[in-house]
């Protein structure tokens, strides 16, 4: 039975994508990472909680599949913002991300220095 779990759990995984723009945060990378770890000697792995690992396995299963999606279907594809799905895409980018804690860092250092005191040996006034 450890066999046929892990070779759902290796479709599954060969059919999720990976997204490249999410390095390090990807959640398709993240379940291959896991899986491998679970199934350390492949199929000859013996699984500790077989209903729990079953219950993961159809869960993982149902979000790779959109069921959720198609279950409860949106009346438009739009959010409050008003942005597309590749205008979230790209914003949610490991560079974007990394772009813009650049920009955050600089302006932090901006005001550090804006009210650091002239003299360094003045003392804050409490």
């Amino acid at each position: 039975m450890a066999a046929s779990r892990y070779r759902r759990f290796l479709k599954l995984c060969e059919e999720w994508p990976v997204d490249e723009t999410k390095r390090g945060r990807d959640l398709g990378a993240y379940l291959r990472q896991r899986v491998a770890q679970a199934f350390r000697e492949g199929e000859n792995t013996q699984v500790a909680e077989p209903e729990a690992c079953d219950q993961m396995y159809e869960s993982l299963a149902r979000l790779h599949s959109n069921y959720y999606k198609h279950k409860y279907p949106r009346p438009r594809e739009t959010s409050f913002s008003g942005l597309s799905l590749e205008e979230y895409k790209l914003i949610l980018s490991t560079d974007t991300l990394e772009e813009l804690k650049e920009m955050d860092k600089s302006l932090w250092k901006k005001l550090q220095e804006k009210f650091a005191s002239k003299d360094p040996e003045e003392k804050p006034k409490a």
